[in-house]
């Protein structure tokens, strides 16, 4: 086994810079984390943190058992997701947009205004799970990583690679952002925080729709 590590460690190591370099670049996981930790209680970012993490387990999973060449092959089924992930986008984006002003208590205890622990891991679940960027960024990836010489072993490890790196990025940000002291600073423009990260998701939907 450690021979094996060594063996593969160059490619596991560029696996980890790739996946790093995806992540801290802004995109629809970035935005919902940095709503959520702003709008909702630490505990909800975190949990949506998590969501995000869960979500990049369909793309390694459909990667490394080879149905990443049958999404390649088929174009409709590649649009088809496509479609239902600019959708999800925009639903999000225009529900923050619509967001009204709140008066939030900040306490340690959890906030009356927030969400459940369901939703705050489905919606970083479905944002990332339904992104078709991923898709394309994880066949592109395990395309030029793995090959059929690959012992399962390995794969297993770069899947368990990228599912950690994920969460402790996201789970970074989103304890940055959900202190008691930046949601004071934020509370009286929650609102427009919610419209203005709603209007970026919408964009990002909208961009998705017009680049099918």
């Amino acid at each position: 086994m450690e021979s094996l590590l060594i063996l593969y460690l160059p490619s596991i190591i560029s696996l980890a810079g790739l996946n790093l370099v995806a992540l801290i670049s802004p995109g629809p996981d970035f935005a919902v984390v940095v709503r959520n930790s702003l709008i909702y209680s630490r505990k909800t970012a975190l949990l949506t943190a998590l969501g995000i993490a869960l979500g990049i387990f369909v793309h390694v999973s459909y990667s490394l058992l080879g149905l990443g060449f049958i999404i390649k092959e088929n174009a409709w089924l590649f649009v088809g997701i496509k479609y239902l992930g600019a959708g999800y986008l925009l639903y999000i984006g225009i529900s923050g947009l619509r967001s009204k002003k709140k008066v939030l208590a900040i306490t340690n205890a959890q906030l009356t205004h927030d969400i459940s622990a369901f939703a705050a891991i489905g919606s970083g679940f479905l944002t990332n799970a339904l992104n078709p960027k991923c898709i394309l960024f994880f066949i592109s990836l395990f395309s030029v990583i793995i090959s059929p010489s690959t012992p399962t072993t390995i794969m297993f490890i770069y899947g368990f690679l990228i599912f950690v790196e994920t969460l402790a990025w996201f789970s970074f940000v989103a304890f940055c952002l959900s202190g008691k002291r930046t949601r004071e600073k934020f509370n009286a423009v929650s609102h427009w925080i919610e419209r203005v990260t709603g209007g970026v998701l919408i964009a990002l939907g909208a961009k998705l729709f017009l680049t099918v």
